[in-house]
């Protein structure tokens, strides 16, 4: 009787400690189990199988709470680590990251069903969902609210799409993943690692639709270059050699037209490097120097907007 009573003093002074130390707990939320031998709090407890505690944790999420669901699944998590239920609950938490507008944390709740059960069902189903996410920060970069969270310096659009290659590099996603990584580096204004990366996606899926579209991308990449580099006629004429190659090999191609456009804009810009040079050498009175290169502009580009003015200073300074 008096070992009764001391446990049941060892009892009071826990339940006080407790209440000190987390004062916003109510002595209500603790319940004395005679099968444990020990106060439990029933917010804490799983269930007594995965099972029900999976179908309790989808309860709250069909009622919008879904704060309160990713708790349950983790809770889930934790006390069935083995069960079948497990990877389900790692999957609804992405799901429910998902709906709570949290894309990169849902997308690395669904990677944990991959790397931590690699044979689950959802497999495939979750590089298709991470795809999703990746492509919808890609196409509104800057303009959702979705973007706003991810998109940045730190380049968690190249990581997912990265991940989606390195977990399945020869299903459907994989090289438009591959291609899309070079579109978001060009769009950054990085034009030489793009161009890496659609070379990877022509080596790497030489099948694919996507090959063909990065030898276009290749060309725009150097485009882009040349643009930055008014003087470097070097990687314009690059340019201009990939975009004549690719409307030769793809003359029935939709992006062939849109070639043949920057092939002229490319003529355009190169005449008005040269134009630009003769102007230069006529300023400093050497008309021999001048003359060579509106003589450059007047015979190889006639036909920009720079050939006929070219022709005309030809005329001022008697060439």
């Amino acid at each position: 009787m008096l070992n009764l009573q001391n446990m049941f003093r060892r009892k009071i002074v826990l339940s006080a400690i407790l209440l000190f130390l987390f004062p916003s707990l109510s002595p209500a939320d603790w319940i004395w189990t005679p099968e444990t031998g020990k106060f439990i709090n029933p917010k804490w407890e799983v269930k007594p199988t995965p099972e029900d505690q999976l179908e309790y944790a989808q309860s709250f999420r069909d009622q919008g709470n879904c704060k309160k669901a990713i708790a349950e699944y983790k809770k889930l998590i934790k006390a069935y680590p083995r069960a079948k239920e497990a990877p389900e609950a790692e999957f609804f938490t992405g799901q429910c990251l998902e709906d709570m507008v949290k894309p990169y944390e849902a997308y690395q709740a669904y990677q944990l069903v991959i790397d931590k059960y690699p044979f689950s069902e959802r497999a495939a189903q979750i590089v298709g969902l991470e795809y999703s996410i990746a492509n919808h920060l890609l196409e509104n970069k800057g303009r959702s609210k979705w973007a706003q969270v991810v998109v940045g310096s730190d380049d968690r659009v190249i990581e997912i799409f990265r991940t989606i290659i390195k977990d399945a590099p020869y299903g459907k996603y994989a090289a438009i993943s591959q291609y899309k990584i070079g579109l978001y580096l060009k769009e950054k204004g990085m034009y030489q690692e793009a161009r890496d990366e659609f070379e990877k996606t022509m080596n790497d899926y030489p099948t694919s639709e996507w090959a063909q579209a990065s030898k276009f991308q290749i060309a725009m990449a150097d485009t882009s270059r040349a643009s930055d580099a008014q003087h470097e006629q070097k990687v314009s004429s690059v340019a201009m050699e990939e975009f004549n190659e690719f409307v030769k090999d793809h003359p029935d191609s939709q992006l062939t037209p849109e070639a043949k456009e920057q092939m002229g804009r490319l003529k355009e810009k190169e005449a008005e490097n040269n134009f630009v040079i003769a102007e230069f050498y006529k300023k400093q009175k050497n008309l021999k120097a001048a003359g060579i290169y509106y003589k450059e502009v007047a015979n190889n580009y006639a036909d920009t907007s720079w050939g006929p003015k070219a022709l005309a200073q030809l005329k001022i300074i008697g060439e």
